[in-house]
């Protein structure tokens, strides 16, 4: 063979192993488009708060016949979402109905389970969503004389115990919205950083020493008894009349990350 007929032949072979890679390269790559609704509590705060990067937000209600939340506080939900976020492409409601759970009390574990199964609305585009499942059975978690009224577990992601809700007001009409609004609120409260979550507010001494992530300003609504509390206190607790609001120094934490 001669040097330019080698030569063309070691050109060719080489083109068709750069455009073999070049192809291979450009497959397109599987990803999971749940990713962004599975990070740690906290770090989406910003994305939560602010219209930097989502304009609009999106709440899925995921309850069963036995657990779904009073409609007063649903709009009580929309009016504290209205009046601390920054989201004017809009905000939005979407209720799923499911079939009651067996097996409570549930670990958490088995509330990431529902949650796979059952929600439907992740964020996509400038629209962020949010998953909070109304449980119809109590945590594994509570004993005789202290019970959790709700968690918040992911960047988005919250349980309400809403059997334990009725249970301790006796699903009580003029107590239950209360106490849900309180418990919805309070989570919500921690998937936007509060109390420094992620060790990034701007007020970070007012962090309860004895209830790490919560605040020490026993009227705020991120004091720890508005999700974890003695069941003797539930009489006090609801003697207030209203829901806890955020103290300054929680809403200051707030809009330093982008909220109202």
């Amino acid at each position: 063979m001669s040097p330019q007929i080698r030569s063309f032949f070691l050109f060719y072979v080489l083109l068709f192993l750069l455009l073999g890679c070049k192809k291979d390269d450009s497959q397109d790559v599987i990803t999971d488009a749940t990713a962004e609704n599975k990070k740690a509590l906290g770090v989406s705060a910003e994305d939560l708060l602010s219209d930097d990067i989502y304009e609009a937000l999106t709440v899925e209600f995921v309850y069963s016949p036995t657990s779904k939340p009073t409609d007063e506080s649903i709009n009580a939900f929309r009016n504290f979402l209205n009046a601390r976020i920054n989201k004017p492409g809009g905000i939005f409601f979407v209720e799923t109905e499911i079939a009651s759970q067996p097996g409570a009390p549930f670990t958490l574990d088995e509330i990431r389970n529902f949650e796979e199964e059952f929600r439907t609305q992740y964020t996509s585009g400038n629209d962020i969503a949010v998953y909070i499942f109304f449980a119809n059975g109590s945590s594994s978690n509570d004993t005789q004389t202290n019970v959790t009224l709700g968690t918040a577990y992911r960047n988005t992601s919250i349980v309400v115990y809403e059997s334990t809700l009725k249970n301790v007001t006796n699903s009580d009409p003029t107590v239950l919205p209360l106490l849900e609004q309180t418990v919805m609120q309070h989570e919500f409260g921690h998937i936007l950083g509060l109390v420094n979550i992620q060790n990034d507010d701007t007020h970070t001494h007012h962090e309860d020493p004895s209830a790490s992530k919560h605040c020490m300003v026993e009227d705020c609504l991120m004091y720890f008894e508005a999700s974890d509390f003695l069941v003797s206190d539930i009489t006090r607790f609801l003697g207030r009349g209203s829901v806890p609001q955020l103290d300054p120094l929680c809403i200051e934490d707030l809009q330093a990350k982008g909220g109202k």
